[in-house]
C-alpha cells in the first residue's frame, strides 16, 4: 500500500460499528468475465465508511478481515453481510494472512514488525529487524505451507515515524523460516516491491515491483530461498491473489486477471480511485473481496480462491 495516495481518499465519515451502510452495484461488462465472474453478478460496494482499506485475510470460516490503515483498525466482514470492529490499536497493521492455527500474521509498520494476532487479539512480535537495522515498513506478506513467512519491505515514509530516511540499504523481499527469529533476505534486485502472493502447494512465488510496474515468478527451495526468477508480466500491483484455476489477480486501477498462460483474461473497473488488495472470501471461497480506498467491495465468481 502507498502512503502518498492516502490524502486524495480522505473522507469525512464517521468509523461506527453499527448502522446503514451506503451500497451501490456497478455492472460488469467485460466478455472475459464469462469464465470468470458469475452469470449477472455485479460489482457490489458494502461501504465507504473507512479511510484507506486494505490488507484483507479470510480464516477457515470465510469471515474477512482488513485494515483501515490510517485509522490503525482492523475490521471484519462476515458472511452474513455484516462489519464488526475486531480491533483497534493494531500497530498500524497492513498486510495480512492467516496462519493454519487461526493467529492473523501482520506487517506493523508503525514499528517495522511483524506481528502474530491471536483470536483473543492477543499480540506476539514476531520480528523486529535485520540484522539490528529496523525494517522499511513490512508491507504485504505471504504463508507457506510449512508456516514460513515471505514478505516485502518497501519504504514508504509515514507521518506517524520520528525517522525521515531508511535502516536498510534498498527495498528488498525476507522470508522468515517458521519458529526463526532473524529473517533470511530473499531477492534484493527490485526497485519496490508490495504485493506478493504464492501457490498452494508452496512451490511458486509471485512478488510485484510497483515501482518498476513488472511481476514476477521465482520456483521456491526446500530451505525457503527462490531461484529462476522470470518476468510474468509487465505490470505492478499493491496486493494480489490467485484462484484455483491458476489465474493471477493484480490490484491498482481496478483489478486485471491474467492467465496461467499469462495473457491478459480481463480487466475489473473499480469505481474507486485505488484498489489497495484482494482476496477471495465467503462460506465457498467464491467471493471476491476487494478493498479501495475509502471503500470495499466483493463480486460474486465462478472460479474459487487457491487453497
Amino acid at each position: 500500500m502507498n502512503n502518498s495516495l492516502w490524502p486524495g481518499f480522505i473522507l469525512a465519515l464517521s468509523l461506527t460499528t453499527s448502522g446503514p451502510l451506503f451500497s451501490q452495484s456497478t455492472p460488469m461488462t467485460q466478455t472475459e468475465a464469462s469464465s470468470i465472474v458469475a452469470p449477472n453478478a455485479t460489482l457490489q460496494k458494502l461501504s465507504s465508511q473507512f479511510k484507506f482499506t486494505e490488507g484483507p485475510a479470510v480464516n477457515q470460516a470465510g469471515v474477512v478481515y482488513f485494515t483501515d490503515q490510517p485509522n490503525d483498525k482492523i475490521w471484519t466482514y462476515n458472511p452474513d453481510g455484516t462489519f464488526s470492529l475486531f480491533m483497534d490499536k493494531t500497530g498500524r497493521s497492513n498486510g495480512m494472512y492467516f496462519d493454519r492455527q487461526g493467529n492473523l500474521i501482520t506487517c506493523a509498520d508503525e514499528k517495522n514488525e511483524l506481528w502474530s494476532i491471536g483470536p483473543d487479539k492477543k499480540v506476539t512480535v514476531l520480528l523486529t529487524d535485520f540484522n539490528g537495522h529496523r525494517f522499511n515498513g513490512p508491507n504485504d506478506l505471504w504463508i507457506d505451507p510449512k508456516g514460513g513467512i515471505y514478505f516485502t519491505d518497501p519504504y514508504y515514509q509515514r507521518d506517524y515515524w520520528e525517522r525521515k530516511k531508511p535502516e536498510l540499504d534498498g527495498e528488498k523481499v525476507y522470508y522468515l523460516p517458521k519458529g526463526a527469529r532473524q529473517a533470511i533476505l530473499v531477492d534484493s534486485d527490485l526497485k519496490q516491491p508490495n504485493g506478493i502472493i504464492g501457490t498452494p502447494d508452496g512451490k511458486v512465488l509471485y512478488v510485484a515491483d510497483i515501482r518498476d510496474n513488472k511481476t514476477y515468478r521465482y520456483d521456491i527451495q526446500a530451505d525457503g530461498m527462490l531461484k529462476n526468477r522470470q518476468l510474468y508480466v509487465s505490470q505492478g500491483s499493491d496486493g494480489m491473489t490467485l484462484d484455483n484455476k491458476g489465474n493471477l489477480y493484480l490490484t491498482g486501477k481496478g483489478v486485471t486477471v491474467y492467465g496461467p498462460d499469462r495473457s491478459k483474461l480481463m480487466t475489473i473497473p473499480v469505481p474507486a480511485g485505488w484498489v489497495g488488495n484482494i482476496c477471495f472470501a465467503g462460506k465457498n471461497n467464491d467471493m471476491l473481496f476487494i478493498t479501495a480506498s475509502e471503500s470495499v467491495y466483493t463480486l460474486q465468481m465462478q472460479v474459487r480462491g487457491a487453497r
